[in-house]
């Protein structure tokens, strides 16, 4: 989709697993639409590279082994207390995995398009509706988010039963189950404190600059289908 500059999005050491028994499972880490440097000046590319190879990697590694270990319990009562135990890392690593999957795609270099809310005419206008306009929606969405207690997520979400779109926090890795989340802003310290320290304002305002509203007009379109 971009075009990737002095950096490569993914390295071949990050293709396949070290390990035959996690290659039974079928969950790798996504490439990169873009190239680490690509968001820069607002998110940096160490930042990104960091982000991707490291945090993302250890959450697909956590949950391909959470799996392995689930998949060869029995039926026996110690077997379901196992079960039980593994179930706080599946939810932790599989939150990860799929957070961090959607965020990638919700990200987009300026130079393509990326900040631009006129590539998506169909979300600009309920925006404006629910919210009353992008800025109220975008000072909303800021606010909510900085204050989340530790790490977590604020996402601009769609509910199917109102019909409305509204913004929604989750703690730690935790994905989005009661809406059908249409922009999500990673706010876990790994995502800004090498960039912006612990100024979070600063990058909940930068981030804005290089989120791929095409993709989220996509998403708003087939939420709504």
């Amino acid at each position: 989709m971009y075009a990737a500059t002095r950096t490569l999005a993914r390295p071949q050491a990050f293709r396949t697993f070290a390990s035959p028994a996690l290659n039974r499972f079928k969950h790798t880490l996504p490439s990169l639409p873009y190239a680490y440097n690509a968001l820069e000046p607002h998110i940096s590319e160490e930042i990104m590279t960091l982000h991707h190879t490291k945090h993302h990697q250890t959450y697909v590694n956590g949950l391909n082994t959470a799996e392995e270990s689930y998949a060869k319990l029995g039926d026996s009562l110690a077997d379901a207390k196992k079960r039980i135990s593994l179930q706080s890392a599946l939810k932790f690593n599989g939150g990860g995995h799929i957070n961090h999957s959607l965020f990638w795609k919700n990200l987009a270099p300026a130079s393509s398009g990326g900040g631009d809310i006129s590539k998506a005419p169909t979300l600009k206008q309920a925006i404006e509706k629910d919210f009353g306009s992008v800025e109220a929606f975008q000072k909303a969405l800021n606010t909510k988010t900085a204050a989340i207690q530790g790490s977590g997520w604020g996402w601009l979400g769609y509910n199917k039963e109102t019909g409305k779109l509204e913004i929604v926090t989750t703690a730690n890795q935790d994905p989005l189950l009661s809406h059908t989340p249409i922009l999500g802003i990673d706010i876990w310290e790994h995502a800004f404190y090498l960039q912006y320290k612990n100024v979070k304002p600063d990058y909940l305002n930068a981030i804005w600059n290089v989120l791929n509203f095409e993709e989220a007009e996509s998403r708003f379109i087939e939420a709504k289908a």
